[in-house]
């Protein structure tokens, strides 16, 4: 199969979240924990099996790549891609390939499954985006997104009104910098629809949301954040102070807030019709 080449053209801005450090690392692991168990039993459910051809966009630290690696065998076969792959490992089924997807081609028709988790709301062309991963699905292909509506995730307990505050104001300039960056922390709620218009049937969408507290890896995440964005969130007019303070409140096992809702939404390829 075709492989895409990346564009050597210079990239057009600074990605919100990088790969290779520690900081990285720590990310992919709350991300597997956290939101794992919604994507991959949808995928199971969908069918998943030997012999599908499948492209991951934005696999991170591979977890789902590994898994579809194993669910494909024998005869598949999976190619894990991402601006920066180098937390991604090859294995028996599975490439790994550098790829920005707002910028470099795919193969048309070429695949049975394209999936990409938190991907879209970071890409300012995303409806693009969008339409070229409806063209790799081979007809009756199927295309999973995952992504999560940031616009409810509301402290629960908190030890006091200025703790409160101070958790609200964190992830209020999460936000703000998403968007400096060209992203959309609520495009989630948006995705059912986009595929739709992106001429897939069969559209189909599940929500999740869960409860934040110290043991949970949705809040490790965000407490990942508190470092892995510190610049961007000092750039957002937070203080070292408010995010060590920030980072202190979710270790407190007494902490409770709700998740972001996670949506998983499937769409399929029309069978001989071009999108």
């Amino acid at each position: 199969m075709p492989q895409p080449q990346p564009s050597p053209a210079p990239r057009a801005a600074r990605a919100v979240f990088g790969n290779g450090t520690a900081h990285s690392r720590d990310q992919h692991r709350c991300l597997a924990a956290a939101y794992d168990p919604v994507t991959l039993p949808r995928l199971a459910a969908a069918g998943v099996g030997p012999g599908w051809r499948c492209l991951e966009i934005g696999a991170g630290g591979g977890s789902i790549a590994r898994w579809l690696a194993e669910r494909v065998a024998p005869g598949g076969s999976v190619l894990a891609t991402d601006r920066d792959p180098r937390d991604l490992v090859p294995g028996p089924g599975l490439e790994v390939a550098a790829l920005d997807v707002a910028r470099d081609p795919l193969p048309e028709a070429a695949y049975d499954l394209v999936v990409a988790r938190l991907v879209l709301q970071h890409v300012p062309s995303r409806d693009a985006v969008l339409a070229k991963l409806v063209r790799a699905l081979a007809p009756g292909g199927l295309l999973q997104i995952d992504e999560i509506d940031a616009s409810y995730e509301p402290p629960l307990l908190t030890p006091d009104p200025r703790s409160e505050a101070l958790y609200v104001r964190f992830l209020q300039a999460k936000s703000a910098a998403m968007r400096a960056a060209g992203g959309d922390p609520c495009w989630a709620r948006k995705a059912p629809a986009a595929l739709r218009a992106a001429g897939l049937t069969d559209v189909d969408v599940h929500l999740h949301i869960g409860v934040r507290h110290a043991r949970d890896p949705g809040l490790g995440l965000q407490l990942n954040h508190t470092r892995n964005l510190r610049d961007r969130l000092r750039e957002q007019g937070m203080t070292d102070d408010e995010l060590n303070r920030v980072g202190r409140l979710m270790r407190d096992p007494s902490f409770r807030a709700a998740s972001s809702v996670f949506y998983s939404v499937q769409g399929r390829r029309p069978a001989g019709v071009r999108p």
